[in-house]
C-alpha cells in the first residue's frame, strides 16, 4: 500500500510524484484521518488541512492511526500545527514552522492560514501565508535589502492584516506608508521574484523527505501511549461510517439552496457571517466611500426599496426620521458595509456553513442539494448551463414563480446579493432548480 498525503495549495501532484511513491489526498478535515487509516497504508502526511468551513481534524483520530501502527507525520500547514501538539505521542513533525509552533514562537494558527480555489483548479492559493511572510522578510533583512527597522515594520503590517488579504501587492502597495524609504521598496521590488521563501513549500518537501528515509529504514510504528475507546469516540466512529456509506454534497451546493431562496433568506444568514467573520478575524481598516461608492449605495438603496421618484425619496426619508446630513451618514455606513462584503466574499463560505449549523437549516438544505443531485443525475443534467433564450425564460420562472417578484432590471446586481459570483452562476443554480422541481428534463417554462 502506497503512503497517503493530504495536500492541498502548498503543493501540486507533480511534487509528491517527483518525491516518491505517495498517494495525494485532498486538504484533511474530521474523519479523513481515521478513513485513511483504515486503507492501511504505509504512513500518513498531513500538509494542508481545513481550519473552518469543515470540521478540522480531530486529535483523537490521528492518535487512532497511530495506535494502528500507521505512522503519522506532519509539516508546513495544518500538518505543522497537529505534530506540534501530538509530537509527544509520536506524531512526527518537520520543517522550520512545525519546529516553531512546538517551541511556542508561534502560536496563531493563523501564520499558515491560506484562501485558496477548488479542487477543480488545483487548490490555488489567493493569498500568502505570514509564515512566508516572516521568513522572507527576515531573508532580504540578512541580504541587505531591507534595514531591520523596514523589516520590522512590513512584519507587523502583514500581521495586522486578515489572513485572506496577506498578499506581496497589498505590502508593497503600503510599504511607503509603513516608513519604508523609496530605495529600499525599489530594491525589495527587483529581489522578490527570485528572492521570494516558499517555507511551507520547503517544509512540506522535508516531510516526503521524512516520510520515504523512515520507511526505508523499516522504522515500525511503536505508540507511547493506550488508546481510549470512549463513547464520544463509538459516535465519531458511527458518523465516518456513514460518511463513507454516502458523502455530504459539496458545499457550494447547499449554499446555492439558501441562495435561490432569495434574499430575504440569504441577507440575515450573510450578516450573522459577517459578524463572525469579523468577531474571528477583526474588521479591515475602514475606507472613506468614494463619491461612486456612494452614488451606486444610494441607488441601490431606492431601487431595494422602490424609491424611483426623488419625491417618493423625500417622503421616505420624512417618515423615517432623517435629514440630509444624517441621510448622507446612512448612505455611507451602508456604502463601508458593501465594501466589507466585497473584501470578505471569497472567504465567507465556511462562515455561512457555521451560521446555517446554528440556525438549524444545514441539514434541511444539505437534503434537499443531496437529493437534487441524484434527481438531476437521473436526468442526465448534472449542472450544464442554459443557453440565452431558456435562461431568459427560466429567470421569470424563478422570479414570478419561485419568489413572487418582478424580474429585476439589473440580473448580475441580485445575483451578486445572494451571494453568487456571476450572472452565469446564477443562471445555472436556478436552472437546477427548474428541472428539480419540474421533476424530469428541462422543459420550457
Amino acid at each position: 500500500m502506497t503512503s497517503l498525503v493530504f495536500v492541498g495549495p502548498t503543493l501540486d501532484s507533480k511534487d509528491l510524484a517527483a518525491a516518491g511513491d505517495f498517494t495525494a489526498l485532498p486538504p484533511v478535515s474530521q474523519g479523513d484521518v481515521y478513513r485513511a487509516a483504515r486503507r492501511r497504508p504505509r504512513a500518513i502526511g498531513i500538509i494542508d488541512g481545513y481550519f473552518s468551513g469543515a470540521p478540522s481534524v480531530w486529535h483523537k483520530e490521528i492518535l487512532w492511526a497511530m495506535s494502528e501502527g500507521v505512522p503519522v507525520f506532519g509539516s508546513a500547514s495544518m500538518g505543522a500545527l497537529r505534530a506540534a501538539e501530538l509530537h509527544v505521542f509520536g506524531m512526527r513533525g518537520v520543517g522550520k514552522i512545525f519546529e516553531a509552533f512546538r517551541d511556542g514562537a508561534l502560536e496563531d494558527d493563523g501564520e499558515v492560514a491560506v484562501v485558496h480555489g477548488p479542487a477543480e483548479i488545483g487548490y490555488l492559493a489567493a493569498s500568502e501565508p505570514m509564515v512566508n511572510i516572516r521568513e522572507t522578510l527576515a531573508l532580504a533583512e540578512t541580504k541587505g535589502v531591507l534595514t531591520p527597522e523596514s523589516r520590522r515594520s512590513l512584519e507587523g503590517f502583514a500581521k495586522s492584516l486578515y489572513f485572506g488579504e496577506r498578499s506581496w501587492p497589498a505590502l508593497l502597495e503600503n510599504a511607503s506608508a509603513q516608513g519604508v524609504a523609496e530605495l529600499e521598496l525599489a530594491a525589495l521590488r527587483e529581489w522578490l521574484p527570485l528572492g521570494r521563501v516558499d517555507q511551507k513549500r520547503l517544509d512540506a518537501l522535508a516531510m516526503l523527505a521524512a516520510m520515504q528515509d523512515a520507511l526505508a529504514a523499516g522504522e515500525p510504528m511503536r505508540p507511547a501511549f493506550h488508546f481510549e475507546w470512549t463513547d464520544l469516540w463509538d459516535q465519531f466512529v458511527a458518523r465516518a461510517a456513514d460518511v463513507e456509506a454516502g458523502p455530504p454534497p459539496p458545499a457550494e451546493r447547499i449554499l446555492d439552496e439558501l441562495r435561490i431562496e432569495g434574499p430575504d433568506a440569504y441577507g440575515p444568514v450573510e450578516t450573522r457571517a459577517l459578524l463572525r467573520m469579523v468577531a474571528a478575524y477583526g474588521a479591515p481598516r475602514p475606507a472613506e466611500p468614494s463619491r461612486d461608492a456612494a452614488r451606486a449605495t444610494l441607488a441601490g438603496i431606492r431601487s431595494r426599496l422602490g424609491l424611483y421618484a426623488r419625491a417618493d425619496l423625500d417622503r421616505w426619508m420624512s417618515a423615517n426620521d432623517l435629514d440630509p446630513a444624517s441621510m448622507e451618514r446612512l448612505v455611507e455606513d451602508e456604502a463601508r458595509l458593501e465594501a466589507l462584503r466585497e473584501r470578505f466574499r471569497r472567504s465567507i463560505r465556511s462562515a455561512l456553513l457555521d451560521e446555517l449549523r446554528l440556525g438549524g437549516a444545514y441539514a434541511r438544505l444539505a437534503d434537499r442539494a443531496l437529493k437534487k443531485e441524484e434527481a438531476l443525475a437521473a436526468t442526465g443534467l448534472t449542472g450544464s448551463a442554459p443557453s440565452a433564450l431558456r435562461s431568459t425564460a427560466v429567470r421569470l420562472w424563478y422570479f414570478e414563480s419561485r419568489l413572487g417578484l418582478p424580474m429585476p432590471d439589473d440580473v448580475a446586481d441580485f445575483a451578486r446579493n445572494v451571494g453568487f459570483e456571476t450572472a452565469s452562476a446564477f443562471d445555472e443554480a436556478v436552472h437546477r432548480e427548474w428541472a428539480f422541481v419540474n421533476a424530469g428534463p428541462m422543459k420550457s417554462p
